[in-house]
């Protein structure tokens, strides 16, 4: 086949693959599609092919949000928690612009994922997605990241806190002014290595105006 005829095959699939999505969502049986989503992101997860499953997980992060709901949002979660970082993106996407037109069922998720012990990844995007969003009950979430386990998962919602700006979070960070624990933090294309602590006090710093 020429090139010409491979890119009309290719714009013939994009466009078979747009068809067959639209008639999925048109279903209109939001609560099959959920069940069925949860079920593919299962299937995806025990792939022997790690490119085939980022594909689909992938795919699937955008059609949760397109259905949206509380389960969903879930599902997003346990896709934002995949080693890959081009999957965690789609992910992280998908769960922010979930979260600017349902925000409450995305905090409930959060919640229910942050008590049944989710961990990093996902936990060191939740910070940054719930700080771009900026909802006043930001502030208590990424604060249940700050008692993770995982000095990097903390780390994240010491920056996220800062970067949110609400001066509520000074008395949530003081606690952790004297932690050791070392965090490798990435800055442009270089990176650095610091303490909680450190990184504590300078959010408090920021968030004083000082």
């Amino acid at each position: 086949m020429t090139a010409r005829d491979l890119l009309a095959a290719l714009f013939e699939a994009d466009r078979k693959l747009r068809e067959a999505e639209a008639t999925l969502l048109a279903d209109g049986d939001a609560d099959a599609l959920t069940r069925a989503f949860g079920a593919a992101v299962d299937q995806a997860l025990a792939l022997d092919d790690q490119d085939e499953a980022a594909a689909r997980l992938t795919r699937l992060a955008d059609l949760c949000a397109q259905v949206q709901g509380q389960r969903n949002a879930e599902t997003l979660l346990r896709i934002l928690n995949h080693a890959s970082p081009e999957v965690r993106l789609a992910a992280g996407e998908a769960l922010r612009d979930f979260a600017y037109d349902r925000y409450a069922e995305v905090a409930r998720a959060i919640e229910k994922a942050t008590d049944a012990g989710l961990g990093a990844p996902a936990l060191q995007e939740v910070p940054w997605i719930l700080a771009e969003v900026g909802e006043p009950s930001a502030v208590p979430l990424i604060a249940r990241c700050l008692k993770n386990p995982d000095p990097e998962v903390v780390a994240s919602a010491i920056e996220a806190l800062a970067e949110l700006g609400d001066q509520s979070a000074v008395a949530l960070l003081a606690p952790l002014a004297r932690d050791k624990r070392i965090v490798q933090l990435e800055e442009g294309d270089a990176g650095y290595t610091t303490t909680l602590g450190q990184l504590a006090e300078e959010a408090i710093t920021e968030l004083e105006g000082g």
